[in-house]
C-alpha cells in the first residue's frame, strides 16, 4: 500500500527533543519520524476510548485464586453474557492457587469499560487491568 506522506517541521525545546532522541534509541525506532507517528497513534487511541460509542479493541487481565469458592463459575457466566464482545480467553495456571485470564475484546468503548470494571470488581479476583488498543480501521 503506498501512502501520500507529507513532510512538517516540528519546533521544541532542546531538552524536549533530547528525551524524544534517548527515547528513540532506547525503544530502537529507525527515526524520528517513527516515533512521532507511534505517539500520535498512541493519542488517537486514547481519543477513541473516551467516545463511548467508538469501537474499540482490548484486553483484560485478571488474576484470582480459583479456589475461591464460586468464583470460577461467576467469572464464566459474566464472559457468557457478553459473549458477543469477547473474542477469546486465555486461561493460564500460574501455580495451584492462582490463574491468570487473558479476555480479548472488541465492542463499545463504554460497554468495554463496563465490562472491564464488572471483571475487576468481583470478589476474590485479586487483580485486573484493562490494556485498551484500536480496532485499527482508523490507523495508517
Amino acid at each position: 500500500m503506498v501512502t501520500d506522506l507529507i513532510r512538517f517541521g516540528i519546533s521544541m525545546e532542546k531538552d524536549l527533543l533530547g528525551r524524544l532522541d534517548h527515547e528513540i534509541v532506547k525503544r530502537g525506532y529507525p527515526n524520528r519520524s517513527e516515533a512521532i507517528r507511534d505517539l500520535i497513534r498512541n493519542q488517537l487511541v486514547e481519543l477513541d476510548w473516551s467516545q463511548d460509542d467508538e469501537e474499540v479493541a482490548g484486553t483484560i487481565t485478571i488474576i484470582y485464586n480459583h479456589h475461591v469458592r464460586g468464583l470460577s463459575d461467576l467469572l464464566l457466566e459474566l464472559q457468557h453474557d457478553h459473549h458477543d464482545m469477547i473474542i477469546s480467553v486465555m486461561h493460564v495456571h500460574l501455580e495451584h492457587d492462582h490463574c491468570l485470564e487473558v479476555m480479548v475484546i472488541k465492542g463499545k468503548a463504554s460497554e468495554a469499560k463496563e465490562l472491564s470494571g464488572r471483571l475487576i470488581g468481583v470478589k476474590g479476583v485479586k487483580h485486573g487491568k484493562l490494556t485498551i488498543t484500536s480496532t485499527g480501521k482508523r490507523l495508517n
